[in-house]
């Protein structure tokens, strides 16, 4: 729908832009990204022309803001958080301002138009994200003779951008490629990226395992464990010097791990659910090993989450839920109740194409998981490429998320099939609806103390199936919602002149929204939060070792290790 405060527009059907299982099936059955939805597109048809007085009023509505915009008394403006009506030329001048005001009430007039359908929950979502994606594609911002900025620069250069952008666009055709969105050749790993210090002390056939270098001469008890996505490679969580969770965290004296997934190919098609959920197993064993601890603490990201939510209701199965300190989810959906939804936007039958797709290739390919992203928030990864690489005749910047973003891997087969079934069952929800290692899952019998952290403008995992999930668990639960979204809620730093803020609650009462219209903000980053949170639950302080490893786990090679780079 659309939300209108102040004057400003802004669709909120964007929620249905969401669900890591509408990503793992479009990515292997979608051909073109969702423009079109003819069956929702007739039901909505269907359902105006049953309503003929609601389409008036809409028709009649947008007419008449039409000619508010004409004469200058239209209030509507963009929303503030839409950089692409940034320039000042756009209030400043009349005809760009009328042409904004026009475009909003077009926006406006084909929400409602969707809302007055009364169509089913489905085709309203589908019908929604058609709508909204054609709207993008249509923005005044994304033509030369309508984008203050790009005529300013034409006057500027004579028009040399527009040269400069033929010859961009010629040649990411030939490719068939979308605009670059990063100069790659800025980054290098363990150069500029994943660099903090370490050694990798155990290598298995599914994943590597880091040992970070001590910053402080003492360091907490109780190590960390990361558990990254099997869908990116782990440096999200090591970025850039500065930008690196892990980094802060050595520098706060935590002793940390984190796996390193191999980037599977057709030999590895059979790696399953079980098989990550083991692996996990494995690396926390090492953790411990070499911390000379019993408990690890366990900090999952995004897909890690499903693994290692599997793998703790394993080990209550069998007696051993005290080999987890705490367990920590980012931006981590377990409840995929209208998680985007695959009710809504992926069928059975089609999740059962992805799933018959990828088990004949042995994996899912990443550059097509990479597509679905893109065009998941096609104003940030397409449109506002198009104008700067083609229009502006610009090179696309250097940002190291973007660069991450493009670093593609694969998805094993076998973990796929488990991924997909898990989203349409929603099995991690009801207790022994999924089974882990030989084990029935409940996660309510996990009662060992939770940290959730989400997005408020998350479009992967909406914030409120995060919250619905940290509910899941039966300790004690602390959830924290940042004011980011997807990668920017883990790529989080403080910093005196950051903007980061985030709400938290201790209770989790089950009406979410009830505790984002009250929880307090914060200001600041949750890393700071979440330090204090762990330095908790780290036990005491002790003399940092001087060599990473031990006799049963040897150092073998320097961070970032060997798998990051496959290819």
């Amino acid at each position: 729908m659309t939300a209108i405060a102040n004057g400003q527009v802004q669709r909120t059907g964007r929620a249905v832009r969401s669900g890591l299982h509408v990503m793992l099936t479009d990515a292997v059955v979608a051909d073109t990204p969702r423009f079109f939805a003819p069956g929702a597109a007739a039901k909505v048809t269907a359902g105006l022309v049953r309503h003929p007085r609601r389409v008036a009023r809409r028709v009649t509505g947008l007419t008449s803001e039409l000619t508010r915009a004409a004469i200058g008394r239209s209030q509507l403006a963009p929303a503030s958080g839409d950089r692409r009506f940034g320039d000042p030329a756009w209030e400043g001048n009349w005809l760009l301002r009328e042409l904004l005001q026009a475009y909003l009430a077009v926006g406006q007039a084909v929400d409602g138009l969707i809302t007055d359908a009364r169509v089913d929950w489905r085709a309203e979502r589908q019908a929604r994200l058609a709508a909204d994606n054609l709207l993008d594609a249509l923005a005044p911002t994304n033509f030369p003779w309508s984008n203050p900025t790009v005529m300013k620069e034409i006057v500027d250069t004579g028009g040399a951008n527009l040269t400069k952008g033929l010859r961009r666009l010629a040649a990411d055709v030939s490719k068939l490629r979308l605009p670059a969105t990063v100069d790659t050749s800025k980054f290098e790993l363990g150069r500029n990226l994943a660099t903090t210090p370490g050694a990798v002390v155990l290598r298995t056939e599914v994943f590597e395992l880091i040992q970070y270098q001590p910053q402080t001469e003492q360091v907490r008890e109780v190590p960390v464990l990361f558990v990254p996505p099997t869908i990116n490679k782990f440096y999200v969580l090591d970025l850039a010097p500065g930008r690196s969770l892990v980094e802060y965290l050595v520098g706060q004296g935590q002793q940390v791990f984190m796996m390193s997934w191999r980037n599977p190919t057709e030999a590895q098609g059979h790696f399953d659910l079980d098989t990550y959920a083991e692996a996990v197993a494995d690396a926390r064993a090492a953790a411990a090993s070499i911390s000379n601890q019993d408990a690890v603490h366990v900090a999952a990201a995004c897909s890690g989450g499903i693994i290692t939510a599997g793998l703790l209701g394993h080990l209550v199965d069998s007696g051993r839920l005290a080999d987890v300190a705490s367990l920590t989810l980012m931006v981590c959906a377990l409840d995929n109740t209208r998680a985007g939804t695959v009710s809504a936007l992926t069928s059975r039958d089609l999740a059962a194409v992805a799933v018959a797709e990828s088990a004949r290739k042995g994996y899912l390919d990443g550059k097509a998981l990479a597509g679905v992203f893109t065009w998941l928030r096609p104003n940030d990864l397409v449109w506002s490429y198009v104008v700067n690489n083609y229009l502006l005749g610009k090179a696309p910047p250097a940002f190291d998320v973007l660069y991450w973003n493009q670093d593609t891997v694969r998805l094993a087969a076998g973990l796929h099939r488990d991924f997909i079934r898990i989203a349409l069952e929603n099995s991690l929800v009801e207790a022994g609806a999924l089974t882990v290692l030989g084990s029935p899952i409940d996660l309510s019998r996990v009662d060992i103390d939770v940290y959730a952290v989400a997005g408020v403008s998350d479009h992967i995992v909406p914030w409120q199936n995060a919250y619905r999930s940290a509910r899941l668990f039966g300790g004690r639960r602390r959830f924290v919602l940042s004011r980011s979204g997807h990668i920017q809620a883990l790529v989080n730093p403080p910093s005196p002149d950051s903007r980061s803020s985030f709400r938290v609650t201790e209770d989790v009462p089950k009406d979410a929204e009830a505790f984002l219209a009250e929880a307090p903000k914060n200001p600041g980053s949750w890393w700071s939060d979440w330090d204090r949170w762990l330095a908790d639950r780290s036990g005491a302080l002790s003399k940092a070792p001087r060599t990473l490893g031990n006799r049963d786990f040897k150092a073998q090679a320097k961070a970032p290790g060997t798998y990051v780079f496959a290819l």
